[in-house]
């Protein structure tokens, strides 16, 4: 199948800076995979690099994009790298599995997700956003990254599993922060070594899963004697049955799910408040602006969902963080069959690596793209934006099942946040991206809250 849009794209190889060579290349990789791209790659359409056995492509075409995402979708699978991390952690839940189990799990999860459920939850979202927001200390620094992942967590266990998590926030970051540095390619993986040579697991990183997986079964283990239907996720996974044989979901599947939706439902909506605050903080023009429609919208009261749609810019702020700090920063597959881009073969076995936060940053999609400019997203404008010139939530058939549920509780924060506070940056405390399984700033966002 042919993935052209009717033009050829020079294959572009990376070239490693003589200084650096190729082991401190890898090392820079793991530690953080933005660090190691280079400016011209922003505007290149398709990039090439082989180390050892492993053939590897980067594209950054929107075209290409579609192709790999939809036309062709059923060649590309997760690639075994992205498994291989994620899978001691979240198993094989909807981030991880494929095929009809994956499809399976995808239509009993979308219910949870549908946008009359989600509209229930604004409420919940509000009150638990305004009580948090209460609780900033005024003119001392803090951390509001940190505070940010605890208002997520204590949402997404409400909304999706009816389960109070006040008492192990803590324990969470400290856990997910052991996760997120320790969840890294290996050099066998990342040389294409074959997948039958046993990899290592680190010690501290299997402990963290560990201990997590005793805080998830201690709000699991109860439902399942109580078959009492709360309308949550939770409810839904548990009354599964396979059609064919009246199954209901075993233990290990159960887990699998509630974990990744656990993690994967606030983590990255706590990181996509935390790089809109950062920007709003150095863009006061533009935090003066969100205040004033905010005012306008809620009178002094906690958003409910019919005041979300009075919040056009708040969601076009929002909308344009997302562009410059995508939480989920890339997107790996690999190639089950030879394929081709443009025209360029993409042998069978080859990983592809999709980068919203490069593309998003190309200056040929995007004029001017360092800049910080909501009006990017104002009604009309992007109209001859090609739609896989965003892709924030990746696309296709594995579209983020909960995109829909993250703007709505990153809108409902957002507001109840800018209604009362307004911050600003601690200048001894630079913030510096990291990307590893999400983009998150390296050492957290320090800052001070002024009450309006």
């Amino acid at each position: 199948m042919d993935g052209s849009s009717g033009t050829v794209d020079p294959v572009s190889t990376i070239t490693i800076p003589p200084q650096m060579g190729p082991i401190e290349f890898m090392r820079r990789l793991r530690r953080d995979q933005l660090s190691v791209l280079s400016p011209e790659v922003y505007s290149r359409p398709l990039i090439y690099n082989r180390f050892l056995f492993l053939r590897s492509y980067f594209v950054n075409k929107p075209e290409y994009i579609e192709h790999i995402l939809v036309t062709n979708a059923a060649n590309y699978v997760k690639s075994h790298i992205m498994r291989r991390l994620l899978e001691p952690l979240v198993g094989k839940g909807l981030l991880t599995s494929e095929g009809d189990f994956w499809r399976r799990q995808r239509r009993i999860a979308a219910p949870a997700f549908h946008h009359k459920r989600i509209a229930g939850f604004v409420a919940t979202m509000a009150t638990s956003s305004a009580a948090w927001a209460d609780t900033w200390p005024e003119g001392r620094a803090f951390d509001l990254s940190e505070a940010l992942m605890g208002v997520t967590l204590e949402i997404i266990a409400k909304t999706m599993f009816s389960a109070n998590v006040s008492g192990v926030v803590q324990d969470v970051r400290r856990l997910l922060g052991t996760v997120m540095e320790y969840a890294k390619p290996g050099v066998l993986d990342m040389f294409g070594f074959p997948e039958i040579m046993p990899r290592r697991v680190p010690k501290a990183y299997r402990d963290a899963v560990a201990e997590l997986d005793a805080l998830i079964e201690g709000f699991v283990a109860p439902r399942r004697a109580d078959e009492q239907d709360r309308g949550d996720l939770l409810s839904m996974l548990l009354a599964a049955r396979d059609p064919e044989t009246g199954e209901g979901m075993t233990p290990t599947q159960l887990r699998d799910e509630v974990m990744t939706i656990f993690l994967a439902g606030h983590e990255t909506t706590s990181n996509a408040l935390t790089w809109t605050w950062y920007l709003l903080a150095q863009h006061p023009d533009v935090a003066a602006r969100l205040e004033a429609e905010v005012d306008q919208a809620l009178q002094g009261r906690v958003p409910a969902y019919e005041d979300l749609a009075k919040l056009p810019y708040a969601r076009m702020v929002v909308e344009e963080a997302i562009r410059l700090y995508p939480p989920a920063h890339s997107i790996s597959r690999t190639a089950l069959h030879d394929d081709i881009l443009g025209r360029t073969r993409i042998p069978a076995g080859s990983m592809i690596t999709i980068s919203p936060h490069t593309t998003h940053r190309n200056p040929t999609l995007w004029p001017d793209p360092e800049r910080f400019d909501p009006e990017r997203f104002a009604p009309g404008n992007g109209a001859d934006r090609h739609r896989f010139a965003y892709l924030p939530f990746g696309g296709g058939p594995r579209i983020c099942i909960g995109n829909s549920f993250a703007i709505t509780e990153a809108l409902t924060i957002l507001a109840a946040t800018a209604q009362r506070w307004r911050i600003a940056l601690v200048p001894e405390r630079p913030v510096e991206p990291v990307g590893l399984i999400t983009l998150r700033p390296a050492s957290g966002l320090w800052v001070t809250a002024k009450r309006r």
